[in-house]
């Protein structure tokens, strides 16, 4: 499946707020086109979101307007760092070679990351597992191979035989993208509502955790979608593995815990409205934080392209960052 594409001077992204029930793809010719479809979701995931804004920057670039771009697509979506590591691999690069061989690099550094993370993390996936993950963590979300969701593939081809439970993730239903892609790779799963978590691990039915991550500061702290936090109490008190895994361009070494996160605050309009009709009262306000952030002491290991950290201190040393 093919979700990111450059050709014919122009960046087509497959367009995740058409699916799970139709495959369209957003044709982007300028930097100002590729910044909306951050901005307005056609493209989400962080790796993704990364591959786009180096073509973004390529297109500012070829256009011979490199810093308009760089600013508007630094501003397109302000949580996840892979965007801003991305512009940075254009800007502090932009001599060496043109702007679309560096995108290609760029694209091509981010799925190699993936697929080893993939690989690592399947080590961690017992036989039989029972998965709960939460957000999208497939191809759509990293180009490619995936994080989280790329682990469980990786463990359900080497025979595991993974079942994940799929949390619908509000407002915005990542789990019905997760539950798409998880059906073409013939996984067996479940959807559940975001509050049926709690119980399903008290009742012994989750074995472990495994999800993305848009930011890990230096302390292990990270940002991921709204909903983490909850997940990583409810794992630690029921004592079931919480894992969090992502390609080191998510590392963020200028912040030194979550507390200097920048959570994007999102359109009340995404939690008052359902497929475009208003489900509240007229006059109710909404509160629509995308992403929250969870403590390092609640996280069982860390998976990157480099291997597996019990540690804060072991993930710092341990990846290239």
């Amino acid at each position: 499946m093919e979700t990111i594409s450059f050709r014919n001077n122009a960046l087509f992204l497959l367009d995740q707020r058409k699916l799970p029930h139709k495959e369209e793809r957003v044709k982007c010719k300028t930097y100002a086109e590729v910044s909306s479809a951050i901005k307005n979701m056609v493209v989400r995931g962080a790796p993704a979101i990364s591959v786009a804004a180096a073509y973004g920057c390529a297109l500012g670039a070829i256009a011979g307007k490199e810093t308009q771009a760089y600013r508007s697509l630094i501003s397109s979506r302000p949580t996840a760092v892979d965007l801003a590591n991305a512009i940075g691999f254009m800007r502090a690069n932009r001599t060496r070679k043109s702007p679309l061989t560096l995108a290609g690099e760029w694209e091509k550094t981010v799925y190699d990351k993936c697929r080893r993370l993939r690989l690592h993390g399947a080590r961690l996936i017992p036989r039989n597992p029972k998965i709960l993950t939460h957000c999208n963590t497939g191809p759509l979300a990293a180009g490619k191979y995936g994080t989280a969701l790329g682990v469980i593939a990786a463990a359900h081809k080497s025979g595991k035989r993974p079942f994940v439970w799929v949390k619908e993730t509000r407002p915005r239903f990542q789990g019905a993208l997760t539950s798409w892609e998880l059906g073409r790779m013939r996984i067996p799963h479940r959807v559940i509502v975001d509050s049926a978590a709690a119980s399903l691990m008290a009742g012994g039915e989750v074995d472990l955790v495994i999800l993305g991550a848009d930011r890990i500061c230096r302390n292990g702290d990270f940002a991921n979608k709204v909903g983490t936090y909850d997940l990583a109490v409810l794992a630690h008190a029921h004592k079931i593995p919480f894992y969090v895994t992502a390609p080191s361009s998510t590392l963020d070494s200028r912040l030194k815990s979550g507390n200097s996160i920048q959570i994007e605050r999102r359109d009340e309009k995404e939690v008052l409205e359902f497929s475009g009709k208003r489900i509240y009262a007229k006059g109710t306000r909404a509160l629509n934080p995308a992403f929250d952030v969870t403590p390092h002491k609640l996280v069982t290991a860390y998976i990157t392209e480099d291997g597996i950290f019990r540690s804060p201190d072991a993930l710092w040393k341990g990846t290239k960052a």
